[in-house]
This record gives C-alpha cells, sequence and structure tokens, in this order.
C-alpha cells in the first residue's frame, strides 16, 4: 500500500490540475454542479434505496477523505488556472479514483465529470491522463478502469481519445438518474502505456 507518504498529492500539465477536494471548496463546487444540473442530470449516480438520497457535500468528502486515510480512494477536483496569477485555479470539474484493490490485482476505477462551459478542450483527457499515470508510476497500481453509459458520447470520446480498450457491456452496472444503467467498461494496464498515458496523449494532439 502507499499510505500517507503519497496523499494528499497535487498534479499538473500546463494550466490543467488535480488537487485534493476540501471542505472549504463547497461554495464553489455548489455553485458549478448547480450551473451544470441539466448537463449532469442524465449522468448523475442515485441511491437505490427506497426514498434514498445522495449525501451532502460535508458527507461525501468526509467519506471521501476517509477512503483516501484507507488507501482505498483519490478524491481530486479538477482545476484550471485563468490569465491572472493573482487568482487561484478555479474548479472546472471532479476526478475520483476509487475501489483500489492491492494484493494480486492493483487495479483501480476512474471517474469524472467536468463543467459543460470547459468540455471539449482537453480538460478531461488531460485529468484523465494526470491521474492514470500517478496511479502506475506513484501507487504502483497495475489496471485502470472506466465505466461509461453507452450514452454518454462526450465522456466516451475521452477514454477513446486515451486508447482506453473496449471490454464490452456490463448490464444494469450503476445506479443512475434513478435506475439501474448498463455501462461499457473501458481498461488499461501500465504495460501498455510505458511512456506515461499523458505522454501518449499530448502526442496525439
Amino acid at each position: 500500500m502507499w499510505g500517507s507518504a503519497l496523499w494528499p498529492v497535487t498534479l499538473e500539465c500546463g494550466d490543467v490540475g488535480l488537487r485534493p477536494i476540501r471542505y472549504r471548496d463547497r461554495a464553489e463546487w455548489t455553485r458549478l454542479r448547480a450551473r451544470n444540473a441539466r448537463w449532469m442530470a442524465p449522468w448523475e449516480a442515485s441511491n437505490p434505496l427506497p426514498g434514498g438520497e445522495l449525501p451532502s457535500y460535508r458527507a461525501m468528502v468526509s467519506s471521501l477523505n476517509r477512503q483516501a486515510r484507507e488507501d482505498s480512494a483519490l478524491p481530486f477536483v479538477i482545476t484550471e488556472r485563468g490569465e491572472s496569477l493573482h487568482h487561484p485555479p478555479a474548479i472546472v470539474g471532479q476526478l475520483t479514483v476509487s475501489t483500489i484493490v492491492w494484493g494480486s490485482a492493483r487495479m483501480a476505477t476512474l471517474g469524472y465529470w467536468v463543467d459543460e462551459a470547459h468540455a471539449g478542450r482537453g480538460i478531461a483527457p488531460t485529468a484523465v491522463a494526470l491521474a492514470t499515470d500517478h496511479c502506475f508510476r506513484g501507487l504502483g497500481l497495475h489496471r485502470m478502469e472506466i465505466n461509461i453509459k453507452p450514452e454518454n458520447r462526450a465522456s466516451l470520446r475521452v477514454v477513446e481519445k486515451l486508447g482506453f480498450r473496449d471490454e464490452g457491456l456490463r448490464e444494469r452496472y450503476l445506479h443512475i438518474a434513478g435506475e439501474w444503467a448498463d455501462h461499457r467498461s473501458f481498461a488499461l494496464t501500465a504495460e501498455e502505456v510505458p511512456e506515461g498515458l499523458l505522454t501518449r496523449w499530448q502526442s496525439r494532439r
């Protein structure tokens, strides 16, 4: 396991960055989610329990921080630096490496979302590449997996750009927008990107 020596961590490539999500991000994060409510609605995770609700922002961050301490997750926000060096980078999305499995598997699942106004600019692929390289090289993981609803074309473009393999359909895999939804599963192993995923992504742009 990697332990506290490698978390928290901040990763950067140009103006795009990943840093740990914080309690004090609540106002900025909430405004961003509200602005993207319609954009996010078809892909929003939901609680399958009768009358179940999603956790509050504070409860979400508390749970993610606990998972990070337990070496089972990396909870990031995606940031972008603006033209002014006097202002901190703005939050433009979220990326979480979750379900980290050690032992003989050494794998994890990655999920992400990006502000609609920033979509299509290469931010999501860059963030995914940064996180994947950190997992492979920093943590010593072997496999990264991303699961996407077949209708989510914007997210499918991210894994296509990065060269994740399509491993097929998982029926009724996750509870999304109030129902069990099929997902396509994409994966990448460390041997497939010996040069690093970020290097490969940048060479293809």
